[in-house]
């Protein structure tokens, strides 16, 4: 034992983070043997303080040469612009109004904070107490460093079509600056002999009931596809053309922007949030006030607001309100844990985190009075119902509300105003996306630390060649197959790993105390309920819907050949393989016999000379979790079977529920302690419950 110690004082910095300095000069250093925690037996080191030295006290930054916020309002700022995005404007009106108004805030609200917050809460703080990027933060168990490469790839992914999405954006900016607005009338050159303009518009919507939102040949909608993406000189995804040179210069406008906002780290877009986090609040209330005082405006709102409480009664309701939450907060991007790295080292996450997510949601609340106010004056001005105008996606923001700003008093002015909108809630996201790519293979890879200019430059510019494919003539049929499958099905599946890694493999426990080492209080009973159960089994339900619910892709009236769905889904499978493959690729390169090579694989990196003393972690499957899982998945199965045939294949639904009963019923009593069972039990309440209620 003595000799153990003497061994583990060499590595107590390392064990855990170091304690604040105070009037105390001897600490004594136990070893725990064997201690039980979350399933998982290991030992591990604790520095025990003599008496005088307060328990739970601070810790410090571990002495790095790491840099940091220049203040604290520029972290704020940077995880506020990541999180709230162009969804929060195009997306989620759309979803509150077509689902039950009013009503749709329960769900969204019970998903926010039973998972939503906590996953956020998690990546906080997990990013700030290692002081890695995505992939080396996973040195708390190795095994799971491919999730870090998994979400780096889809990060990287993302940005080949979302700076596309700014592109457009900043073409429709600098096509507003005239005095008249070029998607107003149908004279133009790119127009077809079927434009119909603002007059024959309302006579044709009026006369046979025809969907104003997809009516495909208004004079806006021809400036979107014959104009700004040329679609009509593609006859489809195989068909793509040369990248259109207008296009081109507004992405390379996008990337150099990108370049200098990042390239000095977040010392520069630090500074650089003050103005893209801030605009769109600005705006949006700006387009609310404007769109309040039109008439018709209260249509829009109520509209928006109406509670149909029956609609709740429809697993879409939910599916939506569980995909909504998680893809607006934008947990398991690697953004939140590589914005956190860069914290001070005891910085109230806690905090950061209810604050950011909070401001996240009431935005994309806020988004709707300022979108349907606009709506419902477009319908009144046409004479239609608010469902004949509203529509959500790129539809809304390049369609539908420059018509509407178009038929306004001044409408060059609102039109720059809305888009500048749109581009900087683009571009802090994109930031965030692309820092999450850089901080997290510069932590892993040193030379690219050190050349983080140059680095930079490589990925701003690398990424600016590939989205060439998304600005030519088919290129709108790129950027949806990349919308669908790059950042779908794979990031549901990086984060569900993710959780299962942190609290079942690290251990909620271990988590806790490391909270409790930056900030000096731990996460309560239900921030670690959640981590542990609710946030895993959320994720299960969300992936589960979201596949079984899944479709061929589709663009307007084009379907697209079957060829691009696997192409798709060959998108999707780079990204998630990196989670097996670099498992066994762990598996087979550490030393040992293949119970050591398990212990190196799931213990913290700093403990492997623990394991080369033979203090073997041994991890024992939980029942519990496979319980849980497979319990929560066969409800969720059931009441996929139940949903119409309209929205599910009925056939894939009873295979399913069959082979999820088959499961339940091989691990149904095997329970190891009364104590888990008593976790699980309020949990299982809850998923019965709303299994009930929804059939």
């Amino acid at each position: 034992l003595q000799d153990g110690k003497s061994s583990l004082r060499q590595h107590k910095l390392s064990s855990v983070a170091p304690l604040k300095q105070c009037n105390v000069e001897k600490k004594e250093v136990e070893l725990i043997l064997v201690k039980d925690q979350n399933g998982v037996q290991y030992t591990s080191t604790s520095i025990i303080p003599t008496p005088g030295l307060r328990a739970g006290l601070q810790g410090t930054a571990p002495e790095d040469d790491r840099e940091t916020w220049g203040k604290k309002i520029d972290f704020l700022l940077s995880v506020i612009g990541f999180a709230v995005d162009l969804a929060n404007v195009w997306r989620f009106p759309y979803l509150c109004y077509k689902n039950g108004g009013g009503a749709f805030l329960i769900p969204y609200t019970l998903f926010l904070v039973i998972a939503g917050m906590p996953l956020f809460y998690m990546e906080l703080a997990l990013g700030q107490y290692h002081r890695e990027g995505a992939a080396t933060v996973w040195k708390i168990c190795p095994f799971f460093k491919g999730v870090g490469y998994a979400v780096i790839i889809i990060a990287l992914y993302v940005g080949f079509y979302y700076n596309v999405i700014i592109a457009w954006s900043l073409y429709y900016l600098f096509s507003s600056m005239t005095s008249e607005l070029p998607w107003l009338t149908c004279d133009n050159y790119w127009n077809s002999p079927n434009c119909t303009s603002h007059k024959s518009i309302t006579d044709s919507v009026i006369g046979n009931g025809s969907s104003y939102a997809k009516y495909k040949f208004t004079s806006p909608a021809e400036f979107n596809e014959r104009r700004v993406l040329h679609l009509h000189e593609s006859g489809g995804i195989h068909d793509l053309g040369p990248p259109r040179w207008d296009l081109t210069l507004c992405l390379l406008a996008v990337v150099i922007i990108l370049y200098f906002s990042l390239w000095k780290g977040v010392k520069s877009s630090g500074k650089v949030v003050y103005i893209t986090a801030t605009m769109p609040y600005i705006v949006l209330f700006v387009l609310l006030i404007r769109g309040a005082t039109l008439k018709g405006s209260m249509k829009g709102i109520t509209a928006y607001l109406s509670i149909d409480i029956n609609k709740l009664k429809n697993l879409e309701v939910w599916t939506d309100a569980a995909t909504q939450i998680f893809y607006s907060l934008g947990a398991g991007f690697g953004v939140l844990i590589a914005f956190s790295s860069y914290n001070k080292f005891n910085n109230n996450c806690y905090r950061d985190a209810i604050l950011t997510s909070t401001v996240n949601c009431v935005t994309s609340f806020f988004s709707g009075f300022a979108i349907f106010s606009v709506l419902g004056y477009m319908a009144e001005k046409r004479g239609v119902d608010i469902k004949d105008v509203a529509t959500d996606g790129p539809g809304l923001v390049f369609i539908i509300y420059p018509e509407a700003i178009s038929t306004l008093p001044g409408s060059t002015f609102w039109a720059i105003v809305f888009f500048i909108m749109l581009v900087t809630l683009g571009l802090d996201s994109s930031m965030g996306g692309m820092e999450a790519v850089i901080t997290g293979l510069s932590d892993d890879y040193k030379i690219l630390k050190r050349n983080r200019k140059t680095f930079t430059f490589i990925i701003a510019f690398g990424t600016f060649f590939i989205c060439l494919l998304c600005v030519t003539n088919g290129g709108m049929y790129v950027v949806t197959l990349l919308d669908k499958y790059a950042a779908g099905t794979a990031i549901l599946f990086a984060v569900l790993i993710e959780a299962i890694g942190v609290a079942w493999f690290y251990g909620v426990d271990r988590f806790s105390e490391d909270i409790e080492r930056m900030m000096g209080f731990k996460p309560g009973l239900y921030w670690r309920l959640c981590w542990k159960f609710v946030s895993p089994a959320f994720l299960l339900f969300v992936v589960i819907a979201s596949t079984l619910t899944s479709s061929g892709l589709k663009y307007n009236d084009y379907v697209f050949p079957d060829w691009s769905n696997h192409l798709g889904w060959m998108v999707a499978l780079s990204s998630m393989m990196f989670v097996p493959c670099y498992a066994i690729y762990k598996f087979l390169t550490v030393p040992g016999t293949l119970k050591e090579k398990i212990a190196y694989c799931i213990t913290p990196e700093h403990e492997h000379h623990l394991v080369a003393e033979g203090n073997v972690r041994q991890f024992k499957v939980g029942a519990t979790f496979v319980l849980l899982n497979v319990v929560f998945f066969f409800y969720i199965s059931n009441f996929l079977a139940n949903t119409p045939k309209s929205c599910l294949k009925s056939q894939r639904q009873s295979l399913m529920r069959n082979h999820v009963l088959h499961v339940f019923l091989k691990y149904e009593f095997n329970m190891q302690t009364k104590h888990e069972i008593g976790l699980l039990l309020p949990f299982s309440a809850f998923a019965i419950g709303l299994f009930f209620f929804i059939n």
